[in-house]
């Protein structure tokens, strides 16, 4: 089960159900890797649904290594994921929101 108080999303991919979540050190990666100036503008290309499938393995990956997972956004391409490029988005944006949620 996750904790979204840590920023923990669940993913199911080949079969394996994954634990992600994104270290400051994923998210300063995604910065350069994605060419954003910052990470605000990375997450207005998912509020307004400008984000490409680029942004979404970028993100899963990031997430994965955050939980101990080190995977290739190739070997992630390739990877059965359960629910699909829809729960893929789903779960990239689930990643971000967690990351920048503060707790009451």
């Amino acid at each position: 089960m996750e904790n979204r108080w840590r920023g923990e999303v669940m993913l199911v991919v080949n079969d394996q159900h994954h634990r992600m979540r994104l270290t400051l050190g994923a998210l300063a990666e995604l910065e350069e890797d994605l060419s954003e100036p910052s990470l605000m503008a990375l997450v207005q290309r998912f509020e307004t649904g400008g984000f490409s499938t680029r942004d979404v393995l970028a993100l899963l990956c990031a997430g994965l290594r955050g939980g101990g997972i080190d995977m290739s956004p190739d070997s992630l391409a390739q990877a059965e994921i359960d629910g699909g490029p829809m729960r893929a988005a789903q779960a990239a944006a689930e990643l971000l929101a967690r990351a920048f949620m503060v707790q009451s």
